[in-house]
């Protein structure tokens, strides 16, 4: 048997107390991400920062692990495939190319209300109350030279809309995906896309789970409006 073998079992021998010593002695030594270092402090203390946040700020790092696992659970899945997007403050994520041309996709995650899956008919009353909601437009706010906000998301900036789905999964690798052009338009602006967008808790001919079925729908080039009025 090796050392480290030996090692390892010791500490299953070991109370639940002294394995949570040695951790404490052996994470001096080692960091748990190259954060850490970036920000001269401890992961915990990063950790707790975000426990402690404001609603917006937790929901934007939700957004941002949402954006990472579509990277890791499904783009670098895709075989074929490969991530070309270009750097910089774009109206969508990634931009993924299999030879047969670009697909822009636009990652958004499940809106939640109350710690709670938020149902569409709680953003809009004109929306079906057995479907749940995304929110479809920029975190920031902005204005545009004509003095017009740039929040609202406009028809034609991405070609796909990914919802992540882990308020109603707890799961951070499901997805829903529909057709961007077949989105609800904004209420003052047919431009524009409408703020909250009811999506299906599962598959149907609006709505899928599987990528490459949005791209089939995508590029079939296909006009329609998703149910949701």
């Amino acid at each position: 048997m090796s050392e480290t073998d030996e090692i390892k079992r010791l500490l299953l021998l070991s109370t639940p107390a002294q394995r949570q010593e040695i951790f404490s002695y052996l994470r001096k030594e080692f960091p748990i991400h190259p954060l850490e270092a970036k920000l001269n402090t401890e992961a915990e203390i990063i950790l707790a920062v975000i426990e402690r946040s404001a609603g917006l700020t937790l929901r934007m790092i939700r957004g941002v692990i949402a954006e990472a696992a579509f990277e890791i659970d499904v783009v670098l899945r895709l075989s074929a495939w490969s991530n070309v997007t270009p750097s910089g403050d774009l109206p969508y994520d990634f931009r993924l190319d299999d030879g047969v041309g670009a697909v822009r996709v636009q990652v958004k995650l499940q809106r939640s209300l109350a710690h709670r899956p938020m149902m569409a008919n709680q953003a809009y009353r004109f929306l079906p109350a057995d479907m749940f909601v995304v929110e479809t437009q920029r975190t920031r706010k902005g204005s545009d030279p004509t003095g017009g906000s740039t929040r609202p998301y406009r028809f034609g900036e991405f070609d796909v809309l990914a919802v992540a789905m882990h308020p109603s999964t707890n799961k951070w690798d499901t997805f829903m995906y529909t057709v961007a052009d077949w989105l609800l338009p904004a209420l003052d602006n047919p431009s524009n896309l409408l703020k909250f967008q009811p999506v299906a808790p599962t598959p149907n001919d609006d709505w899928t789970d599987d990528f490459f079925e949005v791209v089939n729908w995508f590029r079939s080039a296909t006009k329609k409006t998703i149910c949701g009025r």
